[in-house]
């Protein structure tokens, strides 16, 4: 494996460890709840869903964090403010620790911001996300909801390109400092159906440079693909894995893994290369990782289903 040479950021989020050496502290997965299409929900716009298959799916998903040893953070999605106070609610009584609160429009995102401040759960929201056509209403509506954990999108719109990541992070960087973000993760932004390739390279790019905890939604390429031409189940189970790999093994310290359905199929081989990653830390370096890690787990990971 390979050590960054610039000191690596880590934070505590309401319990969650992230960031830091390939090998020390285990990936953590982020699944998405109540996404557009998701068939939990039958009313968007007023934040109907069903209450007790939502509970099963977050219950499974939180099993599997345990077993594993791979933290869970939930990303919560919607599409209308009315509804966002429902959904985040719900989620925010159902699992412990830190949750995204991730709107489809800024104007959503600002409505859940305000909603977190009113409800005192602020101190547990990572906002997800900060991306470079952010404007100073959406930043001061963080600040002023004392958000202390933003997500910033390297998206670049005019160079999609490797290259042009690094054209818009400082923008966010500062953009995250007016916001009043102390804990900055990068998603380095998933774009088109190759780009698990480029973007797990800026993930390691970034911690290498800057040494913020990074990642990406690379489940995203997978459905662009699936999209464009419609993939057999082998080549769209075996492309998600894959897909989802590739970041972990470049270093990323969190993963935006997809509908939260799918944390059985995503954990445990997640899992497995982190503690492939920690062996070879122990080896060469005699550290040994987090209490926890996958790499004390292998027999519970074994048998998951």
């Amino acid at each position: 494996m390979f050590r960054f040479g610039v000191e690596q950021k880590t934070y505590d989020i309401e319990g969650v460890k992230i960031g830091g050496q390939p090998g020390q502290v285990p990936t953590v997965m982020i699944g998405t709840i109540f996404y557009h299409g998701d068939r939990l929900v039958t009313d968007e716009r007023e934040g109907i869903f069903d209450k007790a298959a939502a509970e099963d799916i977050l219950n499974k998903e939180e099993e599997m964090s345990l077993r594993t040893g791979n933290p869970r953070i939930v990303d919560v999605c919607a599409s209308y403010p009315q509804a966002f106070e429902k959904f985040i609610d719900f989620v925010a009584d159902t699992v412990e620790g830190p949750f995204c609160i991730d709107g489809t429009t800024a104007d959503v995102r600002v409505a859940g911001s305000k909603y977190v401040m009113e409800t005192g759960l602020s101190s547990r929201v990572i906002y997800n996300s900060i991306s470079p056509e952010a404007k100073d209403d959406e930043l001061q509506a963080i600040r002023d909801a004392g958000i202390k954990s933003a997500v910033l999108l390297l998206l670049n719109t005019r160079n999609p390109l490797l290259s042009g990541k690094f054209e818009v992070i400082d923008e966010l960087i500062h953009k995250a400092s007016l916001a009043g973000v102390e804990n900055i993760l990068i998603d380095t932004a998933i774009f088109d159906i190759l780009d698990p390739g480029p973007v797990s390279k800026a993930i390691y790019l970034v911690k290498e440079k800057y040494g913020y905890p990074a990642g990406c939604g690379a489940h995203n390429a997978i459905d662009i693909w699936n999209k464009r031409t419609k993939l057999s189940p082998d080549v769209k189970f075996s492309g998600t894995i894959l897909a989802n790999i590739m970041p972990v093994i470049m270093g990323a310290d969190f993963l935006l893994y997809g509908p939260i359905q799918k944390a059985a199929k995503i954990y445990p081989p997640v899992a497995l290369v982190n503690a492939y990653a920690a062996y070879t830390l122990w080896q060469e370096c005699g550290v040994k990782p987090a209490a926890n890690h996958p790499f004390y787990n292998l027999n519970k990971i074994a048998t998951l289903k």
